[in-house]
């Protein structure tokens, strides 16, 4: 019987198929009126739902814990409950598809991206996307599993080649996705910017086509990250279904050419549109006549479960003498960058514009009366000088030289913009120049710094004097904006307090790399010195404990842009030490997108990794200070001692951060824990670790192994108890170890988790069940899985470093799985 979708497509003609096969506009489909076919619209993004908006400015939503902060829940439950609520925030924008959730592994320590990702471990990042993907798309809601696949880092993202054995792509880089498809149905896939191993994913047939296609039968379909198809004919015949965004720049006419000239089938055409329209009636959109509207719903529901989530996945790494919780009564001394600024998540195509903020001195002021707190800033830890504020009018020139009468005005508020659309419909985008005005009153007499950087040509005057260019005579390629942008100029004035500036920023497009993003950020800081430590450790000495709120923010872990340090920034670990000479009862509350080196660690009381997360995170992050939350966190990720401790280091740049265009991934399968153990490197802190208010042991380990040599099947059995006074959560981990393997494998390999809450004295027994791929390693050669007889080890532990449990099962014959 023919299906709706495939009579509409034999309805159509060749023009309208194709019109179905790239964007019409950056995030919506065409629809075709003829046939009474809807508009499909997207939205980021991983942690919300923006909209069709900016990446600044735009409808207000609800922002949501990070992916890293999720990853540290370990509650493929909770990660249900959010995609769920997502769906309705995908919804309130007037959209039908959400680009998320982001599951590449975390290869390294310093990639802008990790915080938008899950974990270093493929088989938890790939538990909780099922989970992520089935509350999104319970709600007719498709979910889109990026970025497919090897976009580990971010450095030169846009053409570099991920040169990944096969056997390291289907044990780590490849199993997320396959869970995505296997398990949890995925509607949607994005191919990522870079080649692998030579070629585009866009138009890599052996990845989009035999392993996605023809070994797991994904029916769903497969889109370009924005900006990220290259071609015409080897991107439809390789399997990449649509381009985007719009208009289409390598389909549209240029496909119905490819047909007629006989490079791509209208068979091939139309199985690619059958998947678009497939999609379009899964979500509703195929009949959706509904009028665009975006809404700005703040959701009392999502508030608490965004406040919720926060707590669940903050990972308490120290806690000597329980100082945490906080006791009742004496004053506290609240010090840091992040601890009247709410650092709710990170930067680039993953940021929104959130209903609200919550500091943690928010946080803490409503749980414990703000007569009980005491603040200095003591240092920075800006990567940029401060966006200007307020109002700017700007003046727009289709020309590149500011000259003539303005072809349109308009008024901006603050310091920063991008330009997706033509402002009031009249400036060409391709060719444009800007005149931006505003006038800067500062508060404080003293040197300030003015900061400029750009997709585009800009420099910045003040009262007439260019104070930072990055002009085109200045201008170099970095680390802003997709890599589309300078890095910062900045320039050193003097400023008296009261007086008006008047600030102008004259700006020029230029050609585009890759993206065609024209932006710009100008702002102005003033330094802070000696003397804002020496004020934060009064206020330490002075207080009964000191709570330090440290780390980074969206300016340091960004899309676009890889760290080149893990230290904190600034002057952080001054401050933390010299805060912690005042007060020995001082603890350390980080907010990053990943690991740290902490020099300080034996100087604090206390150190709680907070993530980003979300909206609520000065309430998330108060709860747990004050015991009205548990930490329910573990590390999603492993914690070096330094840099150079972690598994893509190497004096060969072509490992990392990448070389002549090509990024090797030569640690194979030992990335993450594994590498670490591998090599007998002791961690800061290791993956999966986590303290909690309350402890918990794990007893009477049972293996069920009886069909083991038949089938691969083993179920694994151990009971959980709270052994504390408090109520709280544990995750149980269970790794597998294959000492006998013919192959180099890991020494221990996480295949099996679950969370548990339990109360004081409460016991649990619980089942994790493992089938054959949990023991097996993939061969390249032989193109199949194989598990080897001989001894494995079975170890149920609290984290990656934990002896725990172990028994020994054994199998005598080889098992050979397919793929």
């Amino acid at each position: 019987m023919t299906s709706r979708i495939e009579k509409l497509v034999d309805q159509m003609t060749l023009e309208e198929q194709v019109s179905l096969l790239s964007g019409e506009d950056f995030w919506s489909l065409p629809a075709i009126s003829r046939l009474g076919i809807g508009k499909l619209r997207v939205t980021d993004g991983p942690n919300g739902a923006r909209g069709g908006g900016s990446l600044i400015g735009g409808v207000k939503s609800a922002a949501f814990p990070v992916g890293i902060a999720l990853g540290a829940t370990w509650n493929v439950g909770l990660l249900e409950e959010i995609g769920v609520a997502l769906a309705e925030e995908v919804k309130s924008k007037g959209a039908h598809v959400s680009l998320a959730p982001t599951v590449n592994l975390h290869r390294t320590v310093s990639n802008g991206r990790n915080f938008e990702c899950y974990s270093e471990d493929p088989i938890l990042t790939a538990k909780l996307a099922v989970g992520y993907i089935g509350g999104l798309q319970s709600q007719r809601v498709s979910a889109t599993i990026k970025h497919f696949v090897g976009n580990e880092s971010e450095i030169e993202r846009t053409t570099i080649s991920s040169e990944i054995d096969e056997r390291a792509l289907r044990e780590l880089y490849l199993v997320p996705f396959e869970h995505a498809v296997k398990d949890a149905g995925t509607w949607g896939i994005m191919s990522s910017y870079n080649r692998l191993n030579g070629t585009y994913t866009s138009e890599n047939q052996w990845l989009l086509d035999q392993v996605l296609r023809n070994e797991w039968r994904y029916d769903g379909i497969v889109m370009s990250d924005w900006f990220g198809s290259h071609a015409t004919a080897p991107t439809v015949n390789a399997g990449l279904d649509l381009e985007m965004p719009g208009p289409a720049r390598d389909r549209g006419e240029k496909l119905v050419a490819a047909v007629e000239a006989g490079e791509v089938s209208r068979d091939t055409v139309r199985i690619r549109v059958l998947n678009i329209l497939r999609l379009m009636e899964r979500t509703g959109a195929l009949d959706d006549r509904s009028a665009f509207e975006e809404k700005a719903e703040d959701r009392a529901e999502h508030r608490a479960l965004i406040r919720r989530a926060g707590a669940e996945g903050a990972v308490l790494l120290k806690n000597a003498d329980d100082i945490l919780p906080l006791v009742a009564q004496g004053t506290i001394a609240v010090i840091g960058p992040n601890a009247r600024t709410a650092q709710i998540m990170g930067g680039g195509s993953a940021q929104l514009n959130p209903h609200y903020r919550v500091s943690p001195w928010d946080g803490l002021a409503a749980a414990l009366g703000v007569e009980r707190l005491r603040y200095a800033e003591g240092a920075l830890n800006n990567r940029f000088e401060p966006a200007v504020t307020g109002s700017m009018a700007v003046d727009y020139f289709n020309n590149a030289t500011l000259t003539g009468e303005p072809v349109f005005s308009e008024r901006l508020n603050g310091g920063e913009v991008m330009w997706f659309y033509p402002p009031g419909g009249k400036v060409d985008l391709t060719g444009f120049s800007a005149r931006l005005g505003a006038t800067f009153t500062p508060e404080h007499s003293g040197a300030h710094n003015v900061g400029v950087y750009a997709a585009g040509y800009a420099r910045v005057l003040v009262d007439g004097v260019v104070i930072a260019d990055a002009s085109a005579a200045h201008w170099q390629p970095g680390r802003t904006y997709f890599e589309e942008g300078c890095d910062e100029v900045v320039g050193l004035v003097e400023m008296t307090a009261g007086r008006s500036y008047e600030v102008v920023v004259e700006f020029v497009s230029k050609p585009a790399r890759v993206l065609g993003i024209s932006a710009l950020h100008v702002g102005i800081g003033r330094p802070l010195g000696d003397e804002a430590i020496a004020d934060a450790v009064a206020v330490a000495r002075d207080a009964e404990t000191a709570i330090v709120f440290v780390g980074r923010n969206g300016e340091w872990d960004t899309e676009g842009s890889d760290l080149t340090s893990i230290a904190l920034p600034g002057r952080q670990d001054e401050l933390i030490r010299a805060v912690a000479a005042a007060n020995p009862r001082t603890i350390v509350v980080l907010q990053t997108g990943g690991p740290i080196e902490m020099p300080w660690l034996g100087e604090v009381a206390a150190v709680l990794e907070a993530w980003y997360p979300g909206q609520e995170a000065g309430n998330a992050i108060a709860d747990v200070l004050t015991g009205a939350a548990g930490p329910g966190g573990r590390l999603p990720q492993t914690f070096p001692i330094k840099w150079a401790d972690h598994p893509a280091q190497s004096q060969d740049r072509e490992v990392y951060p990448g070389l002549d265009g090509k990024v090797r991934y030569e640690e194979g399968v030992f990335i993450g824990y594994r590498h670490y153990e591998r090599h007998g490197i002791a961690p800061l802190f290791p993956f999966g670790f986590g303290l909690g208010y309350t402890s918990f042991a794990l007893d009477d380990l049972e293996v069920d192994a009886s069909g083991f040599e038949a089938d691969g099947a083993v179920t694994v059995s151990v009971t959980v108890e709270n052994t504390g006074k408090r109520p709280g959560s544990e995750v149980v981990q269970l790794y597998i170890s294959d000492p006998e393997a013919s192959v180099p494998r890991p020494g221990r390999e996480l295949k099996a988790f679950e969370k548990v809450f339990l109360g004081p004295g409460e016991k649990l027994r619980i089942t994790l069940p493992l089938d054959a791929r949990a023991f097996a390693f993939y061969r390249v050669e032989a193109k199949h899985w194989l598990v080897e007889p001989g001894t494995f080890v079975v170890r149920v532990a609290q984290n990656a470093a934990d002896e725990g449990l172990t028994a020994e099962i054994s199998r005598q014959n080889r098992l050979m799985l397919p793929v």
